[in-house]
């Protein structure tokens, strides 16, 4: 059964989002195109940066991201305690940098300056509005998409639409969804034979995980696992790092040789603490984007939503059972 938009993207509750754009063209995105012979893996590094740049302004953050040849996966954490936190004067700089009023002669946006702040800042009704916006997962994904199309029309010298029309949108209900759906993402480059391993799946966010992990650092810019609070940001799932590292690598590992192995005993054990069909594990990464529709979970968290939208049922709600369902 369809869901609107409107009604799995709530606007003012902390929330998990698996968010998907694909390009319109024939041309690719990123990576290399064999039919014209030129490389736009360059592009890669443009949706990184701006994913990061973004996630510093919006009160929204990047749990995980995949960019591959011809779409982009992005999986989101909105924070209205955060954005409500924030100062009049701190949504304004905010803001500004995010949308700047003046640039160099460059064309580099300038940072804002006191008085445009402090203009911006005594305007109630339109700070609210910008408020709003900042926690928005649309205007995220908005922000994103916009700036790369315009990026790549230029480069390309064209006009006309770049992605193939709104971005899909799942909403993650709990625990076994979100671990489901991040590990799904992190192995979109050795599903679709680019990588080996997560260690060489570059452009996705357990790439960055295991890059900081070696160079001893604690911290990225994801948002933070299990026990590694950063800052304000608490940490997702109830794993840390190293564990969902091990998982991931483990499970790529099998995908990549085409094999089922048993799961070792101490991944076992990480599936025990998240509602997870073990036997399953397989089937429900490598088959995650024909099971699920727009929304996410276990089936007695589907069936609260359902209810919560006036539904008798939703999609992927059998998916959901087999998947995340322990009996």
């Amino acid at each position: 059964m369809a869901v609107a938009r409107s009604e799995v993207v709530v606007q003012g509750v902390e929330a998990y989002y698996h968010c998907v754009s694909r390009c319109v063209r024939r041309a690719f995105l990123c990576g290399f195109d064999s039919y014209t012979g030129r490389s736009y893996e360059h592009r890669k590094g443009w949706i990184q940066a701006r994913l990061k740049d973004i996630a510093d302004v919006f009160g929204i953050e990047v749990v995980t991201y995949a960019v591959m040849s011809n779409h982009v996966h992005a999986v989101l954490r909105t924070r209205p305690d955060l954005v409500q936190c924030w100062s009049d004067e701190e949504t304004a700089a905010r803001w500004l940098a995010l949308f700047p009023v003046e640039r160099n002669d460059d064309g580099r946006p300038k940072a804002p300056s006191l008085s445009a702040i402090e203009s911006l800042a005594g305007q109630p009704e339109r700070l609210a509005e910008i408020r709003a916006r900042l926690g928005s997962v649309s205007w995220f994904m908005r922000c994103l998409n916009e700036y790369v199309a315009r990026m790549a029309n230029r480069e390309d010298g064209c006009k006309g639409r770049f992605w193939e029309g709104r971005f899909k949108c799942q909403v993650l209900l709990d625990d076994s969804a979100l671990l489901a759906c991040m590990a799904y993402v992190d192995l979109n480059p050795v599903r679709a034979w680019v990588a080996e391993t997560p260690e060489q799946s570059e452009y996705t966010g357990i790439y960055n995980r295991i890059r900081a992990r070696a160079s001893g650092r604690d911290e990225t810019w994801l948002c933070p696992l299990g026990g590694e609070n950063q800052g304000d940001a608490p940490g997702v799932l109830p794993i840390g790092r190293d564990e969902y590292l091990s998982l991931v690598d483990w499970t790529g590992r099998e995908i990549r040789a085409g094999k089922r192995g048993a799961i070792p005993a101490h991944l076992a054990d990480i599936l025990d603490r998240i509602p997870i069909n073990q036997a399953r594990w397989f089937d429900t990464v490598q088959g995650y984007g024909g099971l699920f529709h727009q929304v996410v979970g276990r089936m007695e968290a589907m069936m609260d939503r359902a209810r919560l939208l006036g539904k008798r049922w939703l999609g992927g709600l059998r998916a959901g059972q087999a998947a995340f369902s322990t009996a």
